[in-house]
C-alpha cells in the first residue's frame, strides 16, 4: 500500500478532511484534520481513523500506521509544526 492509497482510502471515508501520509510501504504516519473530530476524545479520533483503514489492517497491507488527528481550528494553531518532511 502507498501513501496515495492510504489518502484517497481516508479523504473518501471521511469527506472533507485534509490528509498527510508519509511511510515506507507497510509504516506509515498520517495527519488527518476534519471537523468531524470536534468534541471528540483522543480515542474516539483515532477510531475514527481506524475504520476507515481496518480492512487494509486486516489484510495485512498496513503494519502500523501513527495517527496525529486535529479539528482545523486545533491544526491552525500546530500545523507549521507537525507538516511531514
Amino acid at each position: 500500500m502507498n501513501e496515495q492509497t492510504i489518502k484517497t482510502l481516508l479523504e473518501a471515508g471521511m469527506p472533507g478532511s485534509q490528509v498527510q501520509v508519509q511511510g515506507d510501504g507497510r509504516h506509515f504516519e498520517i495527519i488527518v484534520v476534519s471537523e468531524a473530530f470536534a468534541g471528540k476524545t483522543m480515542v474516539q479520533e483515532q477510531k475514527m481513523v481506524y475504520a476507515v483503514l481496518n480492512e487494509a489492517i486486516t489484510r495485512g497491507e498496513l503494519h502500523a500506521v501513527m495517527i496525529k488527528a486535529y479539528t482545523p481550528d486545533e491544526w491552525s494553531g500546530v500545523k507549521d509544526l507537525q507538516v511531514l518532511r
